[in-house]
């Protein structure tokens, strides 16, 4: 079986990243183990790495995944995120993952940052983390982008919260709160 990011050619034996042979999975529930990831991230305004494993050695986690960069539904939600950071950093290391490169992400967060929390690139290989959260949109609109999705990973590395929502809905804070009130 072939894993998530690479597919061997057949006829050249040649290794094409970005690509993959497996199905698309369906999004991780509550219970399940959050797959681990290393992405290039903006915190606080600097270029680092987020490993998520690091993180959940400290705290508990919420992901939230974005489709694009330069969006307004995007924009109103790093907003709001921003706003209520301490409220939500009591409980939880935000993270927020688009498949945009660092590059963009870089300047469009000096476009409606700064921002306290983590952005990621899910860009190399291309939605790699997006797939494994079962949240790449492969149709159209916006194929090849993240769903936008909220996941509140515990520090045992387990889902405790995940919800997708559509393209132009704001994720419920109050949910998301309620959410790692339980946790």
């Amino acid at each position: 079986m072939l894993q998530i990011g690479t597919i061997r050619s057949s006829t050249q034996g040649d290794v094409v990243r970005g690509v993959s042979s497996e199905p698309t999975r369906s999004v991780l529930l509550p219970g399940e183990v959050a797959p681990d990831f290393d992405l290039p991230a903006l915190i606080g305004g600097v270029k680092k790495r987020f490993h998520l494993r690091e993180q959940l050695a400290k705290t508990n986690v919420v992901l939230a995944f974005y489709p694009v960069n330069w969006e307004s539904v995007s924009a109103r939600q790093m907003a709001e995120y921003q706003e209520q950071r301490e409220r939500l950093r009591d409980r939880a290391e935000l993270v927020a993952i688009s498949v945009d490169s660092i590059m963009n992400t870089t300047v469009w967060e000096r476009e409606i940052g700064p921002l306290g929390f983590a952005l990621c690139s899910d860009f190399w290989p291309h939605g790699e983390v997006s797939r494994s959260y079962g949240v790449f949109r492969e149709a159209t609109p916006l194929a090849g982008a993240s769903e936008r999705a909220v996941f509140v990973v515990d520090g045992k590395g387990k889902i405790a919260f995940s919800r997708m929502y559509g393209l132009l809905e704001l994720p419920s804070l109050s949910e998301l709160l309620e959410a790692l009130r339980r946790v």
